[in-house]
């Protein structure tokens, strides 16, 4: 194999390592061993005041802390690629404004 092919494993590899190792050894604390900083946030305001009251509450709750996980993950993987279409697009643009000869001005 090419050395490229090598290291391209040994990525692949490292990648599925950092993903299997916490889920193999039970990383994390209490029934969601994976809670966000939000659930840890509004834990502390509780512990601190009791007697809090939030402003407001959300519009839609999911049934299921795998549901809930999987909608954040759905927005941030399509708030990534408008990113990624976005800039895509930008340097398509600069290529053909720099084939064109056209400069900024």
């Amino acid at each position: 194999m090419r050395r490229f092919s090598w290291v391209n494993l040994l990525l692949l590899f490292a990648v599925l390592l950092l993903v299997v190792m916490p889920l193999a050894f039970g990383l994390g604390s209490g029934e969601e061993p994976f809670s966000g900083a939000d659930a840890l946030a509004e834990q502390a305001i509780v512990d601190d005041h009791p007697d809090y009251q939030p402003w407001f509450s959300p519009i839609y709750e999911p049934p299921s802390a795998e549901l809930e996980s999987g909608l954040f993950a759905l927005q941030a993987a399509l708030g990534a690629g408008l990113l990624g279409y976005y800039f895509g697009v930008a340097r398509t643009r600069q290529r053909q404004r720099d084939a064109a000869g056209w400069q900024r001005g």
